[in-house]
């Protein structure tokens, strides 16, 4: 059941990747268009600032996407050396901290933007952006990534009581980098 559930939040995620990948080249084109545009004394203005809204949503939510991956760094050094329980223990360890983590972000990431929509904050550019506009999708990411690292912990928690400690490895594992290039 743990195992379809990740299987399951993997194509969402996957498809939420190919939404994120999607609005990253939309933007890279429309810097390539401003930077053509400049070339002949005009310009579309607002680029960096688009761009790096671009970058914060990209950011929240591209996380989940490489969480179920595997794509999120760990340093194994101990855990290689390990037998498949405590291998399990550290994977499982290490989502736990995750999860804390990425939780705390979202729920920090609440103020910035109620304060944003109590206030009408806009941004301080020529472009004036309404600052929720951007605040809010980029806090559902985190609110997103909570979510994903919650229930593969969950999961794998799940498998850890269950003792099927080596299913672990298929969702949460840390591989060694020879066993990649494998």
């Amino acid at each position: 059941m743990e195992l379809e559930m990740i299987d399951r939040l993997r194509r969402i995620n996957r498809g939420v990747a190919l939404v994120v990948g999607l609005g990253l080249l939309i933007c890279a084109g429309f810097v390539l268009l401003d930077i053509i545009m400049r070339q002949i004394g005009t310009s579309l203005g607002g680029t960096e600032e688009i761009a790096g809204y671009a970058m914060a949503l990209a950011t929240s939510w591209g996380m989940s996407f490489t969480l179920l991956e595997l794509g999120h760094v760990r340093i194994d050094l101990l855990r290689s050396r390990a037998g498949s329980f405590v291998r399990a223990l550290f994977d499982v360890f290490s989502m736990v901290v995750m999860s804390g983590v990425i939780i705390t972000i979202a729920i920090k990431s609440w103020p910035v933007l109620e304060r944003s929509l109590v206030n009408g904050s806009r941004a301080n550019t020529p472009l004036e952006t309404p600052l929720a506009w951007v605040q809010a999708p980029w806090f559902a990411g985190w609110v997103w990534f909570a979510l994903m690292s919650t229930l593969v912990t969950l999961a794998a928690l799940s498998l850890l009581i269950k003792r099927r400690h080596e299913e672990t490895e298929s969702f949460v594992g840390a591989f060694a980098e020879q066993d990649s290039l494998q």
